[in-house]
């Protein structure tokens, strides 16, 4: 629906879609679904919106725990974006991590929906201790593209423009995006779409940042504040998503949404 008319609009995925790094757990999550979801009701006021994200979660567990509600739910959009959690993990296969995105594309095209996903920035380029991830990476890119190309998804193409890895995008954990980098993904997305109001100003670099740059002593506190607790918790067999369920499962207005936001 070139014009932004859709009614039904449900994200699947893991804290990205969740909304991690914009707001928090006391005061309530935004993201980059939430944000998408108020541009789209803008066009269109009867929009209803479903999130089914829950952190920590596997392509695979993506595809088993929220595929069949989101089916349920009938969209005429949806987005579906996962498969960063598994290039965390030791065992990674990116035709697998593909296979599953497109099992979720294949079935919710077939249903009518309209698909939008996206693909994922170098992570070196954000954290240079992330540089073995590069061909991940890259292969689950190539992946999500081939996938998307069969079932007639659209793809937000988020790795080939330099500013998705700016610093200001991510938030101080370096594995979600910032409010101002949620904002980035939800325009991106809404661009893919060609909604009414989008355009590439998303892509555009931002002002000069001159405030002191990242060091060594910053990536040391970053492995002991975040990526060493992430580690055991791996070890441990443990997940962030432990325990959590989807924070928006029914179709709800987005105007109810926004009044509720602290």
């Amino acid at each position: 629906m070139p014009n932004g008319g859709y009614l039904r609009y449900v994200a699947l995925g893991d804290s990205q879609t969740e909304g991690l790094g914009d707001g928090d757990d006391t005061r309530g999550l935004r993201g980059c679904a939430d944000r998408l979801a108020e541009q789209l009701a803008r066009n269109n006021p009867e929009l209803r919106y479903a999130n089914l994200a829950v952190r920590g979660r596997l392509a695979g567990q993506v595809r088993a725990e929220q595929l069949a509600p989101a089916l349920a739910l009938r969209p005429d959009l949806a987005t579906v974006v996962a498969g960063v959690n598994d290039l965390l993990r030791p065992r990674f296969n990116a035709d697998e991590v593909a296979g599953e995105l497109e099992a979720m594309f294949a079935a919710l095209t077939a249903q009518g929906a309209r698909v939008a996903t996206v693909t994922f920035p170098d992570m070196a380029r954000i954290t240079p201790l992330a540089r073995p991830l590069g061909s991940r990476v890259s292969a689950l890119n190539e992946g999500i593209r081939q996938a998307a190309r069969r079932h007639g998804v659209v793809v937000a193409e988020m790795a080939p423009h330099p500013v998705v890895t700016d610093p200001r995008l991510w938030s101080s954990d370096r594995l979600h995006a910032s409010p101002l980098g949620h904002e980035r993904i939800a325009a991106a997305v809404a661009h893919a779409l060609e909604l009414p109001g989008s355009d590439d100003g998303w892509t555009r670099p931002l002002p000069a940042d001159r405030g002191a740059p990242r060091g060594l002593g910053a990536d040391l506190r970053w492995v002991g504040s975040f990526l060493g607790p992430w580690l055991v918790r791996r070890i441990q067999g443990r997940s962030s998503g432990d325990g959590r369920q989807a924070k928006r499962p029914a179709l709800l207005p987005v105007t109810a949404f926004a009044e509720e936001r602290p």
